[in-house]
């Protein structure tokens, strides 16, 4: 499923209710949304965005933002000294060169256009 307004979601599948259910990603704030069928996933998505900015709204809150753009990773020595090696070699700071690489690799799995549905084990 595309992004909608920025935002994204976070989709899996209840046996249970047999729908499909999914949550807005990358925020603090819990917004919930549900679908008997795939087809109605993107306008049940839709509609808890902009209610969700509706509400906030509202409320007179600024609603979160779902990415800030600054990302904190964790590797091992050797994975950090070979991502200095592979920037230097492409004339890049490593900050620069994981941030195009990952852009590119994102962009791949995006255009891709398939969202990973879950199924929750009870």
């Amino acid at each position: 499923m595309k992004p909608y307004k920025g935002y994204v979601a976070e989709i899996w599948y209840e046996e249970d209710d047999a729908a499909f259910h999914g949550i807005v990603h990358g925020i603090r704030d819990t917004v919930h949304f549900e679908a008997y069928s795939a087809e109605d996933l993107p306008q049940a998505f839709h509609d808890s965005v902009d209610d969700y900015l509706a509400f906030c709204k509202e409320r007179g809150v600024d609603p979160q933002k779902p990415y800030s753009g600054k990302l904190a990773l964790r590797t091992t020595p050797e994975i950090h000294a070979l991502l200095g090696r592979a920037a230097a070699s492409d004339g890049k700071s490593i900050n620069q060169w994981i941030s195009d690489t990952l852009a590119e690799v994102a962009q791949k799995r995006v255009d891709e256009g398939s969202t990973k549905v879950k199924t929750r084990a009870h």
